[in-house]
């Protein structure tokens, strides 16, 4: 025991300038104040940035917001009433009304057979798109409400084959939208597959789309391999236009939950899935 407590003079001044060094250090850090530097941040400057952070949040929210495209709404299924706002018992009240075989044409007898709410039929009714009507007078004084007929398949030129002049011929379609309609579609080797990619082409709105789509219809589409939604990877699900990685595991957990896809209306109900891009991204798919 004696070795293990017999120190060298070396060893002696060793230790007490260990034990000196030590009370010294703990003398600074209690007696010596620590040098702390007060940060100041620009008031101005935050709430600038804070502002700009929040408008790009409000863009970004709005823009994921599904877009109401016109429709008929003679035609409202269950779920596209409840995306709309509409609750079951109006929702009812046109399907009953319909299976009687009668018609809604105007957006005052909407309200009467749903009943839906006046503000509900503000924020709704700019997309109604009844069918065009013209009245004809006959011998005995009497008006015939006539639908207005549309051009026939065999009528209508190839959009495929369509040429910029041609297409300048629909009233709304300038040099500049038909080059972009002929850009858009020599993207694809073949061309459209059918003629809801007009939606894709930047600057068309829907009325212009229903006056291109009343001459032109796409008579040769692009042949694809379509994929089996019931059977896809991740790996084939984000070849599909606007379906992204994110987007692909949804479409493969709802599969999953389903236990198989049956129709393309439970596709809608996949978190992230862009509404107003369902009727493209459905000509990539199949069933079986």
């Amino acid at each position: 025991m004696k070795s293990h407590f017999t120190f060298t003079k070396k060893q002696r001044n060793g230790i007490f300038l260990l034990l000196l060094s030590i009370a010294i250090l703990q003398t600074v850090y209690f007696f010596v104040p620590p040098n702390t530097k007060e940060i100041t941040v620009d008031e101005n400057m935050y709430n600038a940035f804070q502002k700009e952070i929040d408008s790009l949040k409000l863009i970004e929210l709005e823009a994921r917001k599904p877009k109401i495209f016109p429709f008929n709404p003679n035609f409202i299924t269950d779920f596209k009433g409840e995306t709309l706002g509409m609750t079951n018992e109006q929702i009812d009240r046109l399907l009953a009304y319909r299976k009687q075989d009668k018609w809604v044409n105007s957006t005052e007898e909407f309200q009467k057979v749903t009943q839906v709410s006046d503000s509900l039929l503000n924020i709704i009714s700019p997309y109604f798109k009844f069918p065009k009507r013209h009245i004809n007078t006959t011998s005995n004084s009497k008006r015939t409400d006539v639908v207005k007929v549309s051009k026939t398949f065999n009528q209508k030129l190839d959009l495929n084959k369509a040429t910029a002049k041609q297409l300048q011929a629909v009233n709304g379609v300038g040099a500049v939208l038909s080059n972009r309609i002929i850009k858009y579609r020599n993207k694809f080797e073949g061309g459209f597959i059918a003629d809801v990619q007009l939606q894709d082409v930047y600057g068309l709105t829907p009325d212009v789309i229903n006056r291109i789509t009343n001459k032109f219809t796409v008579k040769t589409p692009r042949q694809i391999k379509k994929i089996n939604i019931n059977t896809a990877t991740v790996n084939e699900l984000v070849t599909i236009q606007y379906i992204d990685y994110e987007i692909a595991h949804n479409i493969i957990e709802q599969r999953i939950l389903l236990e198989g896809y049956k129709n393309f209306e439970q596709l809608l109900k996949v978190k992230g899935i862009p509404l107003n891009k369902i009727d493209i991204i459905k000509l990539y798919l199949s069933f079986y």
